[in-house]
């Protein structure tokens, strides 16, 4: 089954920083870019960044652009996502997927940034 779990979510105050991983499964991992979402209640899913394959490129949205870092473990089927100078408006259920491929992204992990 093509699958991702990703983990690492929490409570953190605002300029805070943490680090959330993805772990793939069912499908060659370093074949595929992935993508990280996030979602928050009763809004669209919002694009966060992308890797490449090899790890080579990376592709930021706006809004987290200079504060969040896209990296990956292929060796350990492992897409991260490390965010510092996290604000309240990060809030919210964090996921990835790869890029052209139809499977079970999860919820996600809930990244709650408040004071």
């Amino acid at each position: 089954q093509v699958q991702t779990v990703a983990s690492g979510g929490g409570l953190v105050q605002p300029g805070g920083s943490l680090r959330l991983s993805c772990v793939g499964s069912g499908f060659p991992f370093s074949n595929y870019f992935m993508r990280w979402y996030r979602q928050r209640a009763g809004k669209e899913r919002q694009f966060v960044g992308l890797i490449s394959d090899s790890g080579g490129g990376t592709q930021y949205a706006t809004s987290v652009r200079g504060r969040f870092t896209i990296s990956r473990d292929n060796d350990k089927n492992t897409v991260f996502l490390q965010m510092n100078s996290l604000k309240p408006e990060d809030t919210g259920f964090y996921y990835c997927d790869a890029a052209e491929l139809d499977g079970d992204w999860g919820q996600g992990t809930q990244v709650t940034v408040s004071a």
